[in-house]
């Protein structure tokens, strides 16, 4: 496992979480100085000014650079080893609220930290990731991608049937297939980078990315809207995993260890899990402790107040 491609995956990942915890940070900052917004018009003017925050820049800047090192990761590196680092965007989330927002995380909370890394360490040394081929073999994205898009559909129409935590979870999974088929395009679009700058922009895949990310984010909304983050997010995390996994397999030749190996792997994939579900828990990712006013005395006139999240 090139260690070039874990700095850069987990840097990444630090990003990521960064922006969300920067991001919060400004919503919460204007959502305390203005209130709520009311009405398309007053959402549109609550947006505008949000973006001018110097925060929701920092955030934006910080995703930027999070796409960027993400990109350069799967360019140099397996797909079944950056897509599963990047779940470590949840304990950077941790670290970069509690710099945010003055908070200290509670012990239970640096346990579920410890599980999701533990996890995640022991998946990746049992599965010793193959590096496989640069870009996608000669027709395996219709073999992969075809039966990818149906089980996406079948999950939505799945979860548009379902209610509260199972259709958090089920929407999580789609969305996740949905993000880990985003990246096995990247990494092919990147592949295809020494060829040229026309080989790049003749390929199919350069503008499938942008279609599928763009599904990809609408499908998050749409999921965290669904149910709680401790029902949505493990299914994020670990379907992203597993199908980057089976991804490169299919379309890039990568390999991982096979026969007693399994149980090792399936007991990093059973952490991460546990890890996952306890830090979608947590006030640090789950809002709370970034609330304003959470950690004074209540009083009288507060018992009727309700939180809002961020964006």
């Amino acid at each position: 496992m090139p260690v070039l491609t874990v700095v850069l995956a987990l840097l990444a990942a630090l990003a990521n979480g960064a922006a969300s915890a920067l991001q919060r940070r400004a919503a919460l900052q204007q959502q305390e100085e203005e209130g709520a917004a009311h009405g398309v018009r007053g959402r549109l003017r609550h947006l505008g000014r949000l973006v001018r925050r110097p925060f929701w820049a920092a955030g934006m800047a910080a995703l930027v650079v999070s796409g960027a090192l993400q990109a350069t990761a799967l360019a140099v590196g397996a797909l079944s080893v950056v897509q599963p680092l990047m779940a470590t965007e949840l304990l950077f989330t941790l670290m970069a609220g509690s710099l945010a927002f003055s908070r200290r995380p509670d012990g239970a909370t640096w346990l579920w930290f410890l599980a999701l890394a533990g996890g995640l360490a022991l998946f990746l040394g049992a599965a010793t990731p193959s590096a496989g081929e640069p870009v996608a073999s000669p027709g395996a994205w219709p073999r992969a991608g075809v039966p990818l898009a149906l089980v996406v559909l079948l999950l939505w129409l799945v979860g548009r049937a379902l209610t509260g935590g199972a259709r958090a979870c089920v929407l999580g999974c789609a969305t996740a297939a949905s993000f880990a088929c985003t990246a096995a395009l990247i990494k092919d679009v990147t592949g295809r980078v020494p060829d040229g700058l026309p080989a790049v922009f003749a390929s199919w895949q350069l503008y499938a990315v942008g279609a599928v990310g763009l599904l990809s984010l609408l499908l998050l909304q749409v999921t965290l809207r669904a149910g709680s983050l401790a029902a949505s997010q493990p299914a994020l995390t670990i379907g992203d995993a597993v199908v980057s996994v089976a991804l490169g397999w299919v379309l890039f030749e990568e390999r991982i260890a096979l026969g007693a190996h399994i149980v090792p792997e399936a007991a990093g994939v059973a952490l991460m899990a546990v890890g996952a579900v306890g830090l979608s828990r947590s006030p640090a990712v789950a809002g709370g402790w970034d609330v304003p006013g959470a950690h004074r005395p209540r009083a009288p006139g507060d018992r009727h107040r309700t939180a809002h999240g961020g964006p």
